[in-house]
């Protein structure tokens, strides 16, 4: 059986008192930032439940840490790819919640025309190179950004996120010989959650400490306490300016763990409910960041402006899914193919 991730010291910039320095403003983006993914990802379920979207939908609840923290130290240019569970990477991204929440509906409004899914919406303007429905599949093409971002030499990032069933796939390590062979800027994110689909690590992996993947390729890796944003944050710097500096790619390791099942179909009866329930009240990142603000004498009175804040976007973002056209027969060919000149 899986066990909750424990706390790590792999934490951001300290004081010499050993604790955490980033500012009461930083703190509050965080807290913001998570709660827009939380409160936008159990609506999506409610949608879901209601027959609004169809197809599959992972949701990213208990994860919210690690696209934040990752995205708070990511510079403009830099690219973003991850797999299905992909909506907290979309929003931490900068993209709007209204063509977010449509593309799930399958509406026009939405950020692919509705075209693209849960799984597979796009926004190069935010950086964000898709959500990949193929196991893996994601992990040679952020590769192939980083190929592109040395080819140019304009000193970028990309930040490509995988889970750990998508560890043992074979494209990964292809992936990574070629990284580190030509020494590309790519941060590797393992967001290992503990339990792929629905089997734990310790059941479907030899090595189940997964930063350590990259040492035959003499990549270097680090664990990370993927529920405590700060330390993602922390850890994202360094493994970003070992990439960017030109030193190749780099590895991190994120213990995090997802409450809800793997999608919406998957009762999830393979883990009890005492554990997930030890997780919530131990580890979760946003209470556990609640408790960091109110070190730094954020009061209630702020965060009630920011959950309400945060509920009229969500609210928002619903009502525009729900009403939204949906796309005209007429696009179903549209952004497919390229109309080459005679």
């Amino acid at each position: 059986m899986a066990t909750a991730p424990k706390a790590k010291s792999t934490s951001g910039k300290k004081n010499d008192t050993g604790v955490n320095t980033s500012s009461k403003e930083q703190l509050l983006k965080y807290y913001r930032d998570m709660l827009l993914i939380r409160r936008f990802e159990e609506r999506a379920g409610q949608l879901y439940g209601m027959g609004l979207i169809g197809g599959f939908c992972h949701l990213y609840i208990g994860q919210e840490a690690i696209a934040v923290g990752m995205q708070s130290i990511a510079e403009k240019g830099d690219q973003i790819i991850t797999g299905y569970r992909d909506h907290g990477h979309m929003l931490a991204a900068g993209m709007d919640p209204n063509e977010v929440m449509a593309e799930l509906t399958g509406r026009i409004g939405g950020s692919s025309k509705g075209k693209g899914g849960s799984m597979h919406m796009f926004s190069t303007e935010a950086g964000f190179y898709g959500g990949h429905g193929i196991v893996g599949a994601q992990v040679s093409l952020g590769t192939g950004l980083a190929l592109a971002d040395k080819y140019r030499d304009n000193g970028k990032v990309s930040f490509t996120y995988f889970g750990d069933g998508a560890a043992n796939q074979g494209q990964v390590y292809e992936s990574f010989n070629m990284a580190e062979l030509w020494s590309l800027p790519v941060v590797y994110v393992v967001e290992n959650n503990q339990y792929a689909m629905g089997t734990s690590i310790e059941r479907s992996s030899s090595e189940t400490r997964l930063h350590k993947r990259g040492v035959s390729f003499n990549i270097p890796g680090e664990e990370v306490d993927g529920m405590d944003v700060e330390a993602v944050a922390a850890a994202g710097a360094k493994a970003a300016e070992h990439a960017r500096s030109g030193k190749g790619p780099y590895i991190l390791e994120m213990k995090t763990y997802r409450y809800r099942g793997h999608s919406m179909s998957d009762p999830a009866k393979y883990r009890t409910k005492e554990e997930v329930d030890e997780v919530k009240k131990t580890r979760d990142p946003i209470e556990h960041l609640r408790e960091k603000l109110a070190a730094a004498k954020v009061t209630d009175d702020e965060l009630k402006v920011i959950d309400a804040e945060v509920k009229t976007i969500v609210a928002a973002a619903a009502e525009f899914a729900r009403t939204s056209p949906e796309p005209d027969p007429s696009e179903l060919y549209t952004d497919v193919y390229l109309e080459a000149a005679q």
